[in-house]
């Protein structure tokens, strides 16, 4: 069973639509590389000039921040669930 990445709707525009991707990936970094990799026009919206996780998205891996679990190191298995969640910013 493969890690599913979960793709809010201001990022499916780059994913053909797509609501859900599933990739085979060891650790976030994988994951979020395979996901760029299949979709480029997405890149720019993950990652920011020097190949850092923006500041204004929020990566969960099963609901916890992966900021708490290791980074993008943390290891993923098989039925995992990553969601991208992009701030919202007002005024």
């Amino acid at each position: 069973m493969p890690v599913t990445i979960e793709i809010p709707t201001a990022f499916r525009r780059f994913t053909d639509g797509l609501p859900r991707v599933d990739c085979s990936a060891g650790t976030i970094a994988d994951a979020l590389n395979d996901l760029t990799a299949r979709f480029p026009a997405l890149s720019r919206h993950i990652r920011d000039d020097q190949g850092q996780i923006r500041q204004f998205l929020n990566v969960y891996l099963n609901e916890e921040d992966i900021r708490f679990l290791g980074g993008e190191s943390c290891a993923l298995r098989d039925g995992d669930r990553v969601m991208l969640v992009p701030s919202i910013a007002g005024g």
